[in-house]
């Protein structure tokens, strides 16, 4: 019987998206770290019971950017404060 050949998940990031350091990766990381942020906001916003709509308000926002934001667009460190 054949062996297989294990690899861990970052062995596999490497392999498929990038070592560490590369345009690709530092992209795909960024990404990531944009969604998980937006669906932070989102869970805070549902745990308030408050709509897009009115964080918006709050925010002095529109609703559509609310909603950009939860998505992970559009999200930087000013839009944030």
């Amino acid at each position: 019987m054949a062996t297989m050949k294990l690899y861990t998940h970052a062995d596999m990031l490497d392999r498929v998206i990038g070592e560490k350091g590369t345009p690709q990766r530092d992209s795909m990381e960024a990404e990531l770290q944009s969604y998980l942020i937006g669906e932070a906001i989102k869970l805070a916003r549902k745990e308030k019971k408050l709509t897009q709509q009115q964080l918006g308000e709050l925010m002095g926002v529109q609703r559509a950017q609310i909603s950009r934001i939860e998505k992970g667009h559009n999200l930087t460190v000013s839009t944030i404060v």
